[in-house]
C-alpha cells in the first residue's frame, strides 16, 4: 500500500507497485507507469499560462456578479432562487458527466490542440488516479474556469446595461447561471477531493457525507476498468438514474452506428502497447534474474569443487609425509 502526498499536504492510499530496485518492471498504473509519465510531460508552459488567465478572469467576474446579485436580492424571489440553484447544480452535474464521458470515450491525445490540452488530463487520470491530488489549484481548476468566463461575462454585461426592472425580472435566471458557473468551476476541485483520503477539511468531508458534493466511495465505481459508468463528478446525483436508463451505453451505440468509431479505442490501443512493454520488460528481467541465479549456482559449484580439490591435495601431502 503506497501513500501519495499532495502539494496541499493531503495524501491518498492506493495499491500501487513499489519499485524494488533497478530491475523493477514497468508499473501497471500509478506515477511510475510509462504512459502516465508520457502524458504528464505533455503539460506545457503555454497550457499553464492559459489556466492562470482563466482562473483570474473567472473569479474576477464571479465576484463582480455576486455583488450585483446581493444588491438586487428580493425575498419575493426566494422560491425561484432556490429552484434556480438546484437546476444549476443538476445542469453542472450533467455537464460534468457529458464532458467526462466525451473525453474518456472518444478522441485521442494526439489530436491537435484539443488532445494535449483537454483530453490528456482525463487519460492520465485513469492510468494515475493520484495525479490529480498532486496538482495545485491552478492546474486543477484552470480548464473549468475557462468554460465559465463567457456566461459570467454576459451576466456582467447585463447588470451594466439593463434597467433595474429588467434585472429584477430576469433575477431567477441569473441565479441559475451563477449557481451553474460556481459548480462547473468547482467540479475538478470536488473531483480532487473525492480522491483525497487524508487531510481534508471537516466541512468538505461533511459535504461528501451528505452527498452535497461527490462522495469518495461513490466515485470509486467509475474507476473500475474499463471506466464506462458513473461519469458525473460534480455531485454524482445523476449517476444512478443515468446508469439505470443506460444513457451512456445507448449514446455510445448510436455514435458507433453512425460513425463506425469504437468507444475507448484509443485507451485500448495504449493499454495494449504498454501491457506489451510491461510483459517484455518482465520477461527480460526474469531472464536476467535466472541468469544471475545460474551464475550464482556456477560460482557455488566452482567453490565446492575448489574445496574438494584442496582437501584432496592436503590429504595427499599428509599421506606422503607419513610414508
Amino acid at each position: 500500500m503506497a501513500s501519495t502526498k499532495s502539494k496541499s499536504g493531503s495524501s491518498e492510499n492506493f495499491h500501487t507497485p513499489e519499485p524494488s530496485g533497478s530491475d523493477q518492471p514497468g508499473a501497471r498504473w500509478g506515477p511510475q507507469h510509462a504512459g502516465a509519465q508520457e502524458l504528464a510531460e505533455l503539460y506545457s508552459p503555454g497550457k499553464r499560462c492559459q489556466e492562470w488567465i482563466s482562473v483570474l478572469l473567472c473569479f474576477t467576474l464571479m465576484a463582480f456578479n455576486f455583488c450585483y446579485l446581493v444588491t438586487y436580492f428580493h425575498l419575493g424571489h426566494a422560491w425561484h432562487i432556490l429552484l434556480g440553484i438546484v437546476a444549476g447544480i443538476l445542469t453542472a452535474d450533467f455537464a460534468s458527466g457529458l464532458v467526462h464521458w466525451g473525453a474518456d470515450t472518444w478522441g485521442s491525445v494526439d489530436l491537435p490542440i484539443v488532445g494535449k490540452a483537454f483530453i490528456r488530463p482525463f487519460r492520465e487520470h485513469h492510468i494515475d488516479p493520484t495525479a490529480i491530488t498532486r496538482h495545485d489549484f491552478i492546474e486543477t481548476n484552470g480548464d473549468n474556469c475557462m468554460l465559465t468566463i463567457f456566461p459570467l461575462a454576459n451576466m456582467a454585461a447585463n447588470f451594466l446595461m439593463l434597467s433595474p426592472a429588467e434585472i429584477y425580472r430576469n433575477y431567477p435566471l441569473y441565479c441559475y447561471v451563477f449557481a451553474l458557473a460556481i459548480f462547473v468551476t468547482l467540479t475538478n476541485q470536488i473531483h480532487k477531493w473525492s480522491h483525497t483520503y487524508f487531510g481534508l477539511p471537516r466541512w468538505v468531508t461533511l459535504l461528501q457525507d451528505c452527498h452535497i458534493i461527490l462522495p469518495r466511495k461513490h466515485h470509486r465505481v467509475h474507476h473500475v476498468s474499463p471506466h464506462e459508468t458513473y461519469f458525473c463528478i460534480t455531485t454524482g446525483w445523476l449517476n444512478y438514474p443515468l446508469e439505470k436508463l443506460g444513457f451512456w451505453r445507448n449514446l455510445e451505440d448510436l455514435i458507433q452506428s453512425l460513425t463506425g468509431e469504437k468507444p475507448r479505442s484509443d485507451d485500448l490501443r495504449r493499454k495494449s502497447v504498454f501491457s506489451l512493454a510491461h510483459c517484455l520488460s518482465s520477461n527480460v528481467i526474469s531472464c536476467l534474474h535466472k541468469g544471475k541465479k545460474r551464475r550464482h549456482q556456477n560460482i557455488a559449484e566452482l567453490k565446492w569443487y575448489h574445496t574438494i580439490y584442496n582437501t584432496k591435495v592436503e590429504r595427499s601431502c599428509l599421506t606422503s609425509d607419513i610414508s
